[in-house]
């Protein structure tokens, strides 16, 4: 027997949704015009004929205050305005990426250079720098060995940008890893 369940997809949270005009169901407002003064309490059919005689919406802003406080504005403009700030917002985010940088018991001093370079790149990026190293077969008995290979590669990654590892090195069967990030 086969059991269905609904699947859920993660939506964004949708903008907000204003009433107005005809749609505003309370009898009364406190009443903002469209320069930005306060008008008072008054009907809501007055307050309507009032845009409508500007050839602007009334708009509900605050459905929760008592009693609600509508707004007389352009509603278009109004959704464009917070669609402008929610763009602001979202290109102010900065979302750090965790890039990584394999290492082995037997890297040649060429090969940890370029990693040490790739690093370096990483975290002028503002972005964190996993460091791992899969140990094989015998390599497993030297954990020691890479445990040193690891701290003096992040010794000389701060030579040029100054970082730091966020926790100690952790050992995860044969796979040791640390993660660093920019001061």
């Amino acid at each position: 027997m086969r059991i269905s369940r609904k699947r859920t997809k993660y939506k964004k949270t949708p903008p907000k949704k204003y009433q107005t005009n005809q749609y505003i169901r309370s009898e009364q407002v406190r009443l903002i015009d469209e320069t930005g003064e306060n008008v008072g309490v008054t009907d809501t059919a007055k307050a309507l004929a009032m845009a409508q005689d500007k050839g602007l919406d009334l708009v509900e802003v605050s459905p929760l205050a008592k009693p609600p406080v509508a707004k007389i504005v352009d509603y278009s403009k109004l959704k464009y305005q917070e669609e402008k700030e929610r763009r602001k917002e979202k290109a102010k985010q900065k979302k750090v990426e965790v890039k990584g940088i394999r290492l082995s018991l037997r890297i040649s001093e060429h090969d940890k250079e370029v990693r040490v370079r790739q690093a370096n790149k990483f975290l002028s990026q503002d972005d964190k720098v996993k460091i791992e190293m899969i140990l094989r077969g015998r390599e497993r008995q030297h954990r020691d060995l890479a445990r040193e290979i690891i701290n003096k590669f992040i010794s000389s990654v701060n030579e040029l940008i100054p970082a730091a590892a966020e926790s100690s090195v952790t050992i995860q069967g044969g796979k040791l890893s640390v993660v660093i990030a920019k001061k």
